[in-house]
């Protein structure tokens, strides 16, 4: 019983004790790091690559992957861009913006789940095709000349109550996906199927139809993360995104879960969103070359694989 309860805590409290100890190391050598302005520009950046992140936690409890996350994201804040600078209305290009990211993982899905082509393989030939698509879209130029209606520009640079507007909509969804993954069927069905997905399917789980929905989900999230990118900077560049999906796929190994499927919490993989946006800004403040930030954030990200490892053995 001991044992079993020591694994348990390296697994669920192993990631938010390295977030509070390095938030206090970083606190004591930054005179700055604990201002509320930078607090604020730290969850800014965060919001981004969590909302990646919490789709990619539903596809990795499935034992999938998605590489395709970064050009999703491209591909649809440049379609969603298009639809504004040619004068739509702002609130219909997001909600088509939206759409789009979920038909662009809903073609994962289906290649995944009917094509039956390994995730990694499959989601590695899209993220290529989307990256393309983009650039072809966009003629490898910055679309510019947006909306500069107050809604849309409230998605990236607004605040309510003094909190960016991208944290709020980070902690809708978190609140959102821990109530769909903790309450509902569809949720029991995602752990299940990352548990055995051949015991799933004679239990009656439709595994592909999870697995369509899990990576459609991943895609409108990509794009919401995307549009908040293009309303921040006015601008939709064609190379957004690029390898945003190795930060979200490490804030989901960091929060815990297992790469094998069927073993995760959304909440950690916040936990794990923070860690690392916590480290990027730390180490910005303290003038730390950004190659020296990838050999930390390569560190942590295999300290936290060995802690998973650990917690199985």
């Amino acid at each position: 019983m001991m044992n079993k309860w020591n694994k348990l805590s390296i697994a669920q409290l192993g990631p938010l004790l390295g977030l509070f100890l390095i938030t206090i190391v970083l606190g004591v050598m930054s005179d700055n790091f604990f201002t509320l302005n930078n607090i604020f520009n730290l969850l800014r950046q965060v919001s981004v690559n969590a909302l990646i992140a919490f789709g990619m936690t539903f596809v990795i409890l499935t034992a999938g992957i998605d590489l395709s996350v970064g050009s999703t994201l491209a591909l649809g804040s440049a379609l969603t861009a298009g639809l504004l600078a040619s004068g739509m209305d702002p609130f219909l290009a997001v909600c088509i913006g939206l759409l789009i990211g979920l038909i662009l993982g809903a073609v994962n899905g289906l290649i995944i789940a009917k094509g039956k082509v390994a995730p990694f393989i499959a989601t590695l030939a899209t993220m290529t095709i989307f990256r393309g698509a983009t650039l072809v879209y966009t003629d490898g130029k910055p679309i510019t000349g947006l909306s500069d209606s107050f809604a849309f520009e409230m998605i990236g640079k607004g605040y309510v109550f003094g909190i960016p507007f991208p944290v709020i909509v980070m902690i809708v969804v978190f609140f959102s996906l821990f109530f769909v993954l903790r309450s509902t069927v569809f949720g029991r069905q995602v752990y299940a199927i990352g548990g055995n997905e051949e015991a799933s399917k004679l239990s009656g789980i439709r595994a592909d139809r999870v697995k369509i929905g899990v990576y459609s989900l991943t895609g409108m999230l990509s794009v919401l993360a995307g549009i908040i990118i293009t309303s921040r900077l006015d601008s939709a560049q064609p190379t957004a995104g690029a390898m945003y999906e190795l930060d979200a796929i490490a804030a989901v190994v960091i929060g815990g879960t297992s790469l094998s499927g069927g073993r995760g919490r959304i909440f950690g993989t916040l936990i794990g969103a923070l860690i690392i946006g916590v480290i990027d800004n730390g180490l910005n403040l303290l003038n730390v070359s950004s190659f020296y930030q990838q050999i930390v954030k390569g560190l942590v990200i295999l300290l936290a694989v060995l802690l998973d490892r650990k917690s199985k053995g």
